[in-house]
């Protein structure tokens, strides 16, 4: 099984392509021979560090899988060989998708939606999953509401922009000027120049002095305390980045804030596939490369400026003669349970 292996924490370039033997499947658990997986930003921090989630160098990275079920475990159920499927690896001290081959336990495997292709779906579990926890479950978007999504260009910003208009929301989004038709085309109903734009004014400006109902941080750094005034009063705020702001402000303004980490499931990514089959849900793929090319990819995303999410194509090749296991953790060790973080 070729795999690329994360040699020491650091730069892309700490990538290598290994070659090892396929895992094997445990109890409950699908061996999937992946097609796709996906780059986020989740994978390049990792790449800088990774040991707050139990991971030791040198680990298989990958947060996003999309293929076909080789073989199930002992008690597993709902899936069989010849599926096609899609979900969110668990890599806590476990390996991930980079990789042809990747052991899921079937809890958390959904099926693909049979209208993306391998690449498409790839895109998916991770960023739409991120996107419809903080719109849907955390931020309790409702019909008729104001949702201003920021960084609305990138991998979980231009899912949320297409899941708050399927949920009936209005939809205001900040990105680059560069990026604006782009946003627009998802189906944002107006866009604002983060550059150039002072946001929370531009966002009083198209609600009439009132605020968006719901807000959607992606960014980090200071931008949740800079919402804060272009959220309406008892507003929510969903952020899924670091926040060193003062938010005392919030109070004032008797705002709910929610922070957000991904629990993976498999009832999110059943939502996603309705979406996505019914035509309300598309992935953009900003770039598609082969899985050797993910240190090209980390840098690509690195930059800034992605439309969408960089997909990582997986083709079968015959081992080499100089083969060598990577050392992304044992293979037998698994992740159980219906629900699992990261």
């Amino acid at each position: 099984m070729r795999a690329m292996v994360l040699t020491a924490f650091g730069g892309p370039e700490k990538f290598e392509l290994q070659e090892g033997p396929k895992p094997a499947q445990g109890a409950g658990e699908a061996l999937v021979r992946v097609h796709a997986t996906s780059v986020s930003p989740v994978d390049y921090k990792n790449r800088k560090d990774a040991t707050w989630a139990a991971v030791k160098p040198p680990p298989t990275l990958g947060y996003h899988a999309s293929g076909v079920v080789e073989a199930v475990g002992p008690g597993a159920r709902d899936f069989k060989p010849g599926d096609e499927v899609y979900y969110t690896p668990v890599i806590r001290g476990l390996p991930g998708s980079y990789a042809e081959y990747h052991v899921a336990h079937e809890s958390l495997v959904a099926r693909k939606p049979s209208n993306l292709s391998h690449a498409e779906a790839a895109a998916v579990p991770l960023a739409a999953g991120t996107a419809y926890d903080a719109l849907v479950a955390r931020g309790r978007l409702r019909v008729g509401e104001t949702v201003l999504v920021h960084a609305a260009a990138g991998g979980v910003g231009h899912f949320a922009v297409q899941i708050a208009k399927a949920a009936g929301a209005r939809v205001l989004a900040t990105c680059r000027a560069s990026n604006a038709d782009f946003v627009k085309a998802l189906g944002a109903d107006a866009v604002i120049d983060y550059r150039g734009e002072e946001v929370a004014a531009r966002v009083g400006e198209l609600t009439d002095g009132l605020g968006a109902d719901l807000v959607f941080d992606t960014v980090g750094g200071d931008n949740l305390a800079k919402s804060v005034n272009a959220t309406r009063p008892h507003g929510r705020i969903v952020s899924i980045v670091s926040v060193p702001g003062n938010l005392s402000a919030a109070g004032r303004r008797n705002l709910d804030v929610h922070f957000l980490f991904l629990e993976r499931s498999r009832d999110k990514l059943d939502a996603l596939r309705s979406l996505a089959e019914r035509g309300l849900l598309k992935p953009r793929l900003d770039a598609e490369l082969p899985l050797e090319d993910v240190g090209k990819a980390h840098t690509r995303l690195e930059a800034g400026g992605v439309r969408g999410e960089g997909v990582l194509k997986v083709a079968r090749r015959a081992p080499t003669a100089e083969a060598r296991p990577p050392a992304g953790g044992p293979a037998g060790r698994r992740a159980g349970g219906s629900t699992a973080w990261c």
